[in-house]
């Protein structure tokens, strides 16, 4: 009897209780192969990687048998050096904060969260640009306007404006709206209630722009000659280079 095409396993399936299974397991994740316990895999008994080797199999095998994972296997060696001795990782920190969040091992994610790495990116500066109106929106927005003007071009560039303070935003209005006659776009991010400087957002824009692949870079903006406003020091020109 034939089997139809919709129930051929993609990969070897396994059958039977991870109970009956010998105490040593081989692992391919992501393309790296491991060899540990079951018990290590299954130290924190609420985690999604105990989970997979607990009760009825919920992994499918190689073509060499051995149980596969779709995950980064370079950072698995991490999660597993964890599992056999608590021993926290310090390289690639932000990755393997990754993997643990996926593997839901919780006792690592919050020794993890506690680095510097981690604390000063959720702590301090992720809460610092929660308090940023539409931070990530207007990221968004400057990518779609760089990548508008870039036809037949090296560079593009969009004039951002940076408000720290009311009086500011109320101060820059005006100029915005001239700019807006020069039918120029303006990507307007602020005011906030927050220790972090005009600088300070800078910086978080270009870190934000370039991790989303683009080369990236900013200078204070100089007005244009008729320009009815004196430039202030919240407006910025930065510059996409796409070649």
């Amino acid at each position: 009897m034939s089997i139809s095409s919709e129930h051929k396993p993609l990969g070897k399936q396994v059958t039977g209780s991870l109970h009956t299974l010998s105490p040593i397991v081989e692992l391919n994740v992501g393309g790296e192969m491991y060899t540990t316990t079951l018990s290590t895999l299954k130290k924190h008994p609420g985690s999604k990687l105990a989970e997979m080797f607990t009760g009825q199999p919920k992994l499918r095998t190689d073509s060499e048998g051995r149980y596969f994972i779709d995950r980064p296997g370079t950072y698995f060696k991490y999660i597993l050096e964890y599992l056999r001795s608590n021993q926290v990782p310090t390289q690639c920190i932000q990755d393997v904060y990754k993997e643990a969040l996926f593997y839901d091992i919780e006792p690592l994610i919050k020794q993890l969260e506690d680095s510097p790495q981690i604390f000063g990116e959720l702590v301090a500066r992720k809460q610092f640009l929660a308090r940023v109106p539409n931070y990530s929106e207007n990221i968004e927005l400057m990518i779609r306007i760089a990548r508008a003007e870039a036809v037949a071009s090296r560079r593009s560039s969009v004039i951002v404006c940076v408000v720290r303070t009311e009086e500011d935003a109320a101060r820059c209005q005006d100029a915005l709206n001239s700019l807006d006659m020069d039918k120029k776009s303006v990507v307007k991010f602020g005011p906030w209630k927050a220790a972090p400087s005009i600088s300070d957002l800078l910086d978080c824009i270009q870190m934000d722009v370039e991790a989303k692949g683009y080369k990236i870079s900013f200078q204070p903006h100089v007005a244009e000659k008729g320009f009815r406003f004196k430039s202030h020091d919240f407006f910025y020109k930065f510059l996409f280079t796409w070649w």
